[in-house]
């Protein structure tokens, strides 16, 4: 498979190439997208060109946290809505998942 041809390259291509966030953004999104995801080693080279590139090591600790609370943010939101509205057999017909099927 060559990743020239995967759409999503294209798509972080065009992104990281946008005059409309600073470098100083695009790293710290970069970092959040990374650290969502679960990639220690993305999160990791991420938090060293962060730093390279002069951004302080209290904001990507900052970056880190916030992440970290958006995500603990989704996962209660996810379980109580879990609770109170979808019965254990019930099923997903979002696409999200694949329960009840």
């Amino acid at each position: 498979m060559n990743p020239d041809n995967l759409h999503s390259i294209e798509a972080l291509n065009q992104t990281n190439a946008s005059e409309h966030l600073s470098d100083r953004e695009k790293h710290l999104i970069g970092l959040a997208v990374t650290l969502t995801r679960g990639c220690i080693y993305c999160s990791g080279g991420r938090m060293g060109k962060a730093i390279a590139a002069g951004i302080s090591q209290d904001t990507v600790q900052a970056t880190v946290d916030l992440t970290a609370a958006v995500n603990a943010g989704v996962v209660v939101r996810t379980a109580l809505q879990g609770i109170e509205g979808n019965e254990a057999d019930g099923s997903c017909d979002d696409g999200t998942c694949s329960a009840g099927s």
